[in-house]
């Protein structure tokens, strides 16, 4: 999920409605769309037995998904009583503002943003813990900064505008032909400073 500008028109795209952030806010949920966006079509026991849960759970989350229109049967592989699904779209996105009206819809958008918060987390210690034992071109290219700026909101839209067509220009010029290419989270984030303790 992201809320910068809409991506290429290569990659099938949803802006998320009140109902779909409300039903997609749900750890396995999260977990399930984003292993069929990242892996491709799988069965509900597949799933399962790759996020560590059981089939009743995976098949009744997938449900919820569908009836939202963010997974779909894959009716060119199920058979007989073999379903496989399938992510709907590449990428969901939003803006915060779109859920002002609905208590429950801003309330399902704030966990999702905190459930990216929490698995950059993750993935960024799963790396550093492994980190030591890849390429150094693989240590040298990874890695973390920032800066702070002084942008008013229309200054920073447009900044997020910029990084999101950067990285679907990447996005679209990525090939698996490159030596030694794997998956590579990026993360886009940029708020306003709020004082504080650190």
């Amino acid at each position: 999920m992201e809320n910068a500008s809409p991506p290429s028109d290569a990659l099938r795209n949803v802006r998320l409605d009140h109902r779909q952030v409300r039903v997609l806010a749900h750890p396995l949920r999260m977990r399930l769309l984003g292993t069929l966006r990242l892996d491709g079509p799988a069965t509900a026991t597949a799933l399962a037995e790759k996020l560590d849960t059981n089939t009743g759970a995976t098949s009744y989350h997938l449900r919820q998904l569908a009836e939202v229109g963010l997974v779909v049967e894959d009716p060119d592989r199920g058979t007989g009583r073999q379903r496989w699904w399938r992510a709907a779209h590449d990428i969901s996105n939003f803006d915060p503002s779109d859920y002002d009206d609905d208590p429950d819809a801003r309330a399902a958008m704030e966990w999702i943003q905190g459930d990216q918060v929490r698995l950059l987390a993750e993935l960024a210690e799963r790396w550093m813990a492994e980190a030591a034992s890849r390429s150094p071109q693989w240590r040298d290219a990874a890695g973390m900064s920032d800066m702070v700026l002084t942008l008013g909101p229309a200054r920073l839209q447009a900044l997020n505008d910029e990084l999101w067509q950067v990285l679907m220009r990447h996005h679209d010029e990525a090939t698996s032909d490159e030596p030694d290419a794997r998956s590579v989270h990026v993360f886009l984030a940029a708020f306003p400073r709020v004082e504080g303790k650190r």
